[in-house]
């Protein structure tokens, strides 16, 4: 075990790691007071040394490790990828591929949407986590023996979870399930934040369409203010302030800062004039250029008894595959197949058609209901 912090000698860790079929993976970041995500360390194991690359020391180039992330012959095994993998698209410009996420597929393999490494360490690995060290500030140096060794935990005790996950999703045939998820991961798209679309995250007031016009070109000019100046972008602009300045248009700087959530210690008056810019902006916009609004909620009060029935069927065949229910299908998704047998989700496709979309047709159709067999709940076919 050893803390890098030379280029040499994380280029010859990194020729090393390239030899084994998988590697673990994680990092400590903080995030508090920037945009971007501030990398402080990243762990890596193999199946038998682990490392703890710090990231801010002093003249390191992190190159030869974002060639291993890249390597096509080297799995890269995370829990949650999601945030981690951000971060190496944001420093090397590549996704880390191929990837196995544990936490996806411990949801492939029954154990409920978005299980904690914690659980899967003491279920899998038969360690338990000190969890002192998870707030820790990692950008404080020198590290000290519990940050290191919680570190590393991190990814060692992956290996006997990663092990056991991938046999698991063997014997059972379930390789399949996971490589939608991984396309996910593995696809640059997903973590391409477009100041352009910023807007659509937000709660809108109003579907009338030179409102939203403001809120797009608002919430476009706050995200690239906030990636140009590395801040987070509640610090350019809060949510309620970028609704409630679309909402009443201020046509002076005056206007602007004397609106009730818009306050002074966040919105100097260079910035009011930054934002009036961009507010004059769609003043000056065709009704052409306004965006369409987006779809309304489908009205789904006359299938409430549909849609309680369709949960009830999706938990059932979820316990009896043992499979995450938010693995299969959402809320959303659910309604949407209610209203429309055809509905473009994907539980209507592939895999999950097979284990769930094919019975909630059938149930909404009336070819099977569903019944109570003691304290179970079991389908049962309807004879006509």
């Amino acid at each position: 075990m050893a803390t890098i912090t030379e280029t040499a000698a994380l280029a010859t860790f990194c020729d090393r790691a390239a030899s084994h079929p998988f590697i673990t993976v994680d990092t400590e970041f903080i995030r508090e007071k920037t945009y971007w995500p501030l990398l402080c360390l990243v762990q890596v194991g193999t199946e038998d040394e682990a490392v703890i690359i710090d990231a801010l020391a002093d003249g390191i180039d992190l190159a030869p490790l974002f060639s291993l992330m890249s390597d096509p012959d080297v799995l890269k095994v995370f829990h949650a990828a999601r945030q981690d993998v951000e971060i190496f698209v944001h420093l090397s410009g590549q996704v880390p591929a191929p990837i196995f996420d544990t936490q996806i597929a411990a949801m492939v393999c029954g154990y409920g949407d978005s299980v904690g490494y914690e659980r899967l360490a003491r279920d899998l690995a038969k360690q338990s986590i000190d969890k002192t060290m998870r707030f820790t500030d990692w950008s404080k140096r020198p590290l000290g023996k519990k940050q290191i060794d919680y570190a590393l935990g991190d990814v060692t005790h992956l290996r006997k979870i990663y092990r056991t996950l991938s046999s698991r999703m063997e014997k059972s045939g379930r390789e399949d399930w996971l490589s939608e998820e991984m396309d996910i991961l593995t696809n640059i798209a997903t973590y391409r934040i477009q100041p352009e679309d910023a807007w659509k995250r937000l709660k809108t007031r109003s579907r009338k369409p030179k409102y939203l016009a403001a809120v797009r070109a608002l919430a476009g000019w706050r995200e690239k203010t906030a990636q140009e100046n590395d801040v987070p972008r509640n610090r350019v602009l809060k949510d309620e302030s970028l609704t409630e300045i679309a909402a009443h248009a201020p046509d002076t700087p005056e206007g602007i800062l004397g609106l009730r959530s818009v306050k002074r210690d966040r919105v100097s008056n260079e910035r009011a004039r930054e934002i009036l810019t961009v507010l004059d902006k769609i003043r000056a916009m065709d009704r052409s250029g306004y965006p369409k609004p987006p779809a309304e909620a489908p009205d789904t009060s006359r299938i409430g008894p549909s849609i309680e029935l369709l949960k009830v069927l999706l938990k059932l065949k979820c316990d009896s595959e043992n499979v995450a229910q938010k693995l299969i299908a959402s809320s959303a998704d659910i309604e949407a197949i209610a209203l429309d047998d055809e509905a473009d989700v994907p539980a209507m496709k592939g895999w999950r058609r097979e284990v769930f979309g094919d019975d909630a047709i059938r149930l909404k159709r009336g070819q099977i209901a569903l019944t109570a067999d003691g304290s179970r709940i079991r389908t049962i076919e309807v004879v006509t």
